[in-house]
């Protein structure tokens, strides 16, 4: 009887507590929603994400995942070639995307993207005779000349319309200096997550173990669309360049974008770079538009069909990537890891998958482009959670009603035992 008694006080008192806790979060269990539900905030449940084999463009041979109806990848003879989407980095086919080969004058596009922020287009320079020492023999030139006045925009005309060395010398020295733009440029392609690229000669003038890949051409090239500076000066294809008191006329010598020499011009043609040495061969970037739709295309050392070849396989290569766009899985990103990672949510740990061959470097100091990232989870435990209560607190609270309420029961008896 007593022991009933001493229970049924406890348990009114646990009872009366535990009505008025809140569930806590800590133990509650939300159903996922079905997928494509709409959650109870109304938001829509995020589309699945296309699982591209970061892998996959480090293999030989032509890499394409074609769905039904689409066409054949076009037969050309170029050692190395990518066709991406210019707005969602999406690779629609390549082949030997990373072999690593002299880039000639397409490096001048990552020479603007390192140089071309660092003064303003109006900005006059007067040149000096020590900023044309060292040019390579056969260098291709605007005709910069000593002593002469020069708008920053015109030097960067002689740059990507006439591929001039002596421009790209006079512009390094007003960054810098040779050397500080060659490790500049180095920087700024491991940030973009170009890692097959070494820099020596910022002009692309042949030298020892300078090399860059298709892939990385790819990416310069779609990064530089995206500066309206880059854009504007990569797709002229006539301009002025002073000569003192006079000027004389310049021409874009990327043939896709003028129509010259037997050529025809590419429709929606961007423009961006072309390049040839006798160790490169011929190389090119071209990008085109055509409706809503943007694409790059690096194509390096055609072995076939002569100087102009470059051109006419780069037209191939664009003409398919139009017409199979939507109508092929993507075989890699030209997105670098930090892009992606930096999206992630904040609770999250960012995975970098490594290629093959690059080394153990991590994301943060050298993003591989294209990588997919995996998000692992930080674990918290429940008790370090400053957002909710701790599923102990409600047990501690029913233990102590427990107590309550027995020593109440004790007390009543023993005044009921002195009455």
């Amino acid at each position: 009887m007593i022991v009933t008694s001493a229970v049924r006080h406890a348990a009114a008192g646990s009872a009366a507590l535990l009505f008025v806790l809140p569930v806590p979060a800590a133990i509650a269990s939300p159903v996922a929603p079905a997928p494509g539900a709409v959650s109870s905030v109304g938001e829509p449940t995020p589309p699945a994400r296309h699982y591209v084999d970061p892998a996959r463009l480090d293999r030989r041979g032509t890499q394409v995942q074609r769905l039904p109806g689409a066409p054949e990848v076009p037969s050309v003879s170029a050692l190395s070639w990518v066709v991406a989407d210019a707005s969602s980095g999406e690779v629609l086919a390549a082949r030997n995307a990373h072999r690593k080969l002299p880039p000639a004058s397409t490096l001048k596009a990552l020479f603007a993207l390192t140089a071309l922020p660092r003064h303003a287009p109006s900005e006059r320079h007067t040149v000096a005779d020590s900023e044309l020492t060292g040019i390579g023999a056969g260098s291709s030139l605007v005709g910069v000349k000593e002593g002469y006045t020069y708008k920053v925009s015109d030097l960067w005309n002689g740059v990507f319309l006439s591929s001039g060395n002596d421009a790209v010398h006079v512009l390094a020295e007003m960054n810098g200096g040779w050397e500080s733009t060659t490790r500049q440029m180095q920087e700024k392609a491991r940030s973009l997550g170009a890692v097959d690229t070494h820099v020596v000669s910022p002009d692309g003038y042949d030298a020892p173990g300078q090399v860059s890949s298709a892939y990385d051409l790819a990416v310069f090239g779609r990064t530089g669309l995206q500066d309206p500076a880059f854009a504007r000066y990569c797709s002229t294809a006539y301009a002025d360049f002073p000569a003192g008191s006079w000027s004389y006329g310049i021409a874009n010598t990327n043939r896709l974008l003028t129509g010259a020499d037997g050529v025809d011009r590419y429709p929606g043609l961007l423009g961006i770079k072309n390049g040839y040495t006798s160790n490169a061969g011929n190389t090119l970037i071209s990008a085109a538009r055509r409706g809503d739709r943007t694409l790059v295309v690096s194509v390096m050392n055609p072995q076939e069909g002569g100087g102009f070849a470059v051109y006419e396989e780069a037209r191939s290569l664009l003409d398919w990537g139009f017409e199979a766009a939507g109508r092929v899985q993507p075989v890699g990103s030209l997105a670098p890891v930090r892009a992606k990672a930096a999206a992630a949510d904040p609770g999250t740990r960012a995975v970098s998958v490594t290629r093959r061959g690059v080394g153990k470097q991590p994301a943060e100091t050298v993003p591989r482009a294209g990588a997919e990232v995996v998000a692992a989870p930080a674990r918290r435990s429940p008790e370090a959670d400053p957002t909710g209560p701790s599923a102990g607190l409600p047990l501690a609270l029913v233990g102590s009603a427990c107590a309550a309420a027995l020593a109440l029961w004790g007390w009543r008896r023993r005044s009921a035992h002195r009455a």
